[in-house]
Parts: C-alpha cells; sequence; structure tokens
C-alpha cells in the first residue's frame, strides 16, 4: 500500500534508513496489535460460554451460569476507560514504550492467570473473585494497549485512500476470531468432555499470552523509530490530560461512541450471543458452530475489505449510515433463523458478518476529525473505550437475557436499538463534510 512520503518522513530517511517505519510497516503493526487483542477478547469470550459456567459456577444452572459469566465478560469494558487514565499519565510521563510494555506486560499476565485458574470444586467462591481480578486487569490493559497507531495510518493516508486505510486496524477482529475459534473447536473436538474441561480449555490462554508478546514487539518495533516519534509529534498525537481532553472534546466523545453502536452490538450478535444461544437451547455441538464462526468470519474480512473501497467512493458517512439502516432490517428477521438448525445459523452468521464487516470496517474514528489536533490523541482512546462500553460491553448479557426471557425474536430489539443510536450520532454530526470524517483513527 503506498502513501505519500510526509515532511518528517523524508527528514529521517537518509540519517535513520534502517529504522524507518514504512506505512505498509505500520499497517501491519497495526493489524498484528489489533489481531493480538481481539484474540485475547475472543479466547475469553467463548470460554465464558462452554467453560466457565461449569467451572466457576457448577452450584447453578448452566443459563445462570451463563449469564453470571457474561456479567464478568463485562467487567473488562468498565475497567477500560479506567485504564485509559492510568496509562496516559505514563505515557506523558514516561512515554509510549513504557505505555505500551506495562500495559501489554498486564494483558499478558492476566491472560496467562486465567489459564492457571482452580475450579469452584477447588477453591470455592474465590474462583469467581480471582476470575474477576483478571478480567479487570484485562480492561485495565486494553486501556493502555492504544497506541496511536491506527490514528497515524489514517492521518498519512492520501485523500482518496482513507476509506481504504481506515479498514486496516478493523481486520484484526475477524482474524483474531478466526484464530480463537479455531483453536478452541480444535480442542473441544479432538479431547474427551473431562480432558478438555480439565486442561484442553487453557491452551488457547497461553497462546494469547505468546501473541501478546509477538504484538509487543511488532509495536515496540514502531515506537522506537525516530521517525515514528517524529510523525506523532507533527501530527500533535500526544497525551493529554483526561480533565482538560474531557472538558474540550466531551461532546465530540459522546457523538464518537454512539456513531459505532450499530456495528458494535452486531459485533456481539454475531459472535458471542449465538454461540450461548446454540449451546443452550440447542442440542447441537459447539465445534460446528465454532466452525460456522469461522466460515462467516472469512466473509467478514472480505466486507471489511470492500468497506475501504466502498467508503472512498461514496464517503465514511453515507456507508455508516446505509450500513445502520441495513441492520436495523436485519434485526427484525435474523434472530428467528438461530432457531431454524444449521442452514439458519449459517446463513445468520453469513449475512451477519458481511454487515457487521461494512459497517465495522470504517466505524474506528468516524467523528475523530471533529477533535482540535492537541486532544486527538487522548479523545480517540476515550471514545474508542466508551464505544466499546456502550455498544459491547453489556451486549451478550442484555441479549440473552431478552431472549430468554421474551424468546429469540427479542434480541433483534438490541441491535434495533443500536442502529437508532448510530444514525442520530450521524445527523448530529451531519454539518461536517463527510470527508471530513476521515482523519481520526
Amino acid at each position: 500500500m503506498a502513501m505519500a512520503q510526509t515532511p518528517a518522513m523524508a527528514d529521517h530517511s537518509g540519517e535513520h534508513g534502517h529504522d524507518q517505519a514504512s506505512p505498509g510497516e505500520i499497517a501491519i503493526g497495526v493489524i498484528i496489535g489489533r489481531t493480538s487483542e481481539f484474540f485475547d477478547f475472543f479466547v475469553f469470550a467463548i470460554a465464558s460460554v462452554i467453560v466457565f459456567p461449569r467451572l466457576v459456577f457448577p452450584f447453578t444452572s448452566e443459563l445462570t451460569g451463563t449469564l453470571y459469566s457474561f456479567m464478568i465478560f463485562a467487567l473488562a469494558f468498565m475497567a477500560r476507560p479506567i485504564g485509559t487514565v492510568i496509562f496516559m499519565t505514563v505515557d506523558r510521563e514516561y512515554g509510549k514504550t513504557a505505555k505500551l510494555i506495562s500495559a501489554l506486560f498486564l494483558l499478558g499476565t492476566a491472560t496467562v492467570a486465567i489459564a492457571f485458574l482452580p475450579g469452584y470444586h477447588e477453591i470455592g467462591a474465590a474462583a469467581i473473585w480471582l476470575l474477576a481480578l483478571a478480567r479487570i486487569a484485562q480492561g485495565l490493559a486494553w486501556g493502555g494497549a492504544w497506541d496511536g497507531m491506527a490514528s497515524l495510518l489514517a492521518l498519512n493516508a492520501p485523500p482518496s485512500k482513507r476509506g481504504w486505510y481506515a479498514m486496516v486496524p478493523q481486520l484484526g477482529a475477524p482474524l483474531g476470531l478466526i484464530v480463537a475459534s479455531g483453536l478452541f473447536a480444535y480442542f473441544a473436538g479432538n479431547l474427551s468432555a473431562d480432558d478438555f474441561f480439565d486442561w484442553g480449555w487453557r491452551y488457547p490462554f497461553f497462546v494469547a499470552f505468546a501473541i501478546n508478546v509477538v504484538a509487543l514487539f511488532a509495536r515496540l518495533r514502531m515506537v522506537t523509530t525516530e521517525e515514528y516519534a517524529s510523525l506523532f509529534e507533527t501530527r500533535e498525537l500526544q497525551p493529554s490530560r483526561i480533565s482538560e481532553t474531557v472538558a474540550r472534546e466531551g461532546q465530540n466523545i459522546m457523538l464518537g461512541a454512539f456513531a459505532p453502536l450499530a456495528s458494535f452490538a452486531l459485533f456481539h450478535m454475531v459472535t458471542v450471543f449465538p454461540l450461548s444461544w446454540v449451546f443452550l437451547f440447542t442440542r447441537e455441538s459447539p465445534v460446528r458452530f465454532l466452525i460456522i464462526e469461522i466460515v462467516a468470519a472469512v466473509f467478514g474480512v472480505g466486507a471489511i475489505v470492500l468497506s475501504g473501497v466502498i467508503a472512498d467512493r461514496v464517503g465514511r458517512k453515507s456507508l455508516l449510515m446505509g450500513s445502520a439502516i441495513a441492520i436495523a432490517i436485519y434485526s427484525g428477521f435474523a434472530p428467528q433463523l438461530l432457531d431454524a438448525g444449521a442452514f439458519g445459523e449459517t446463513i445468520y452468521m453469513v449475512i451477519g458478518f458481511i454487515l457487521l464487516g461494512l459497517s465495522f470496517g470504517q466505524s474506528s474514528g468516524a467523528i475523530a476529525s471533529n477533535f482540535k489536533q492537541a486532544y486527538r490523541y487522548t479523545a480517540s482512546a476515550l471514545t474508542s473505550d466508551m464505544a466499546w462500553l456502550f455498544g459491547a460491553g453489556f451486549a451478550p448479557l442484555v441479549a440473552l437475557l431478552l431472549a430468554t426471557n421474551l424468546g429469540v425474536i427479542a434480541s433483534g430489539a438490541y441491535l434495533l436499538s443500536g442502529a437508532f443510536w448510530t444514525l442520530l450520532a450521524l445527523w448530529l454530526s451531519g454539518q461536517r463534510e463527510a470527508g471530513d470524517m476521515d482523519a481520526g483513527g
């Protein structure tokens, strides 16, 4: 992917040729970083459905245990803004290298700790508290793992290719899901139930730790170059104080948080929720559904790439509004497909991932161009935190509660509400030209 050379790039191209961070390298670093984060995310999400209810909540029904697991699942999203506050301070005082090392060390430690988690039968209620503590630590670390590389990539993109570069970081979501689902499907499909629940489920968490190490070095390869630092300085992508950022950019942060709600709500409606529904209310193997998720996620990858092409032709705002309307329509009939057997589930997942790819592919930083440059780095991180909290943090819990109490079709109400808030946020920010939305990451 070619990109015009900025003055900062030119200044260092001669003196530090071996340390240059080319646009292609930045893109690779972004994809590796996002894939590692989403892999951690999906490993915990899948375990919340097929492992934790039995391991940590064996004293209650599978349904109640899953609901409890989803409550713990949400803790990371609640902790993430706090992590941003903590690690932005580290960034200001000690620099991005210290921030990333400490945040990803915490993430890796919390993730691998779950692999050693004893069950309720071994240590009683302490298992619940340890799982909750590890999940909070993951959320704090995700707040600190915001590295600004997606913003850097988007800000240096040619005007005619901003949609294309905006979709690059989003590829990490389906890629992370494919790897996580594949690992769980392999171990669950090739081990006895006793072996899987004894030790097999733990391996994906060890793999997550290894992937985090790779991601850490990929990111450090970027932030330790003088060119990278210069690009951040010339683009004014520096951490600002949280209180000042909220005071100056609070309204835009909230608009930015609600703009991607349709895609963030759909995100869980085609990943975590359907797995829980199939696992709890059908006799089908979770392995088979994990394979369906992998196939559908491949369609999601293609749709994300396609979103970059479409956005550069019609504008990101138009694509986001169109996809929100499509998601609203999808919410009216899609949940019933989960009750239509393997064929219905496959249609549900494939259509859902295509819509997710088109919307999620352009959802990152949709309002970020409104931020003043001095606050863009921190405001973008807070916007991402709030968007995940409002749009995704409680999605599996709310959808499962709606489906079990009012019927599976009621889960579509969550999707419909997400589409409504996206359209409202985009309308409120509609004074800007659609092209102005492309500067954020």
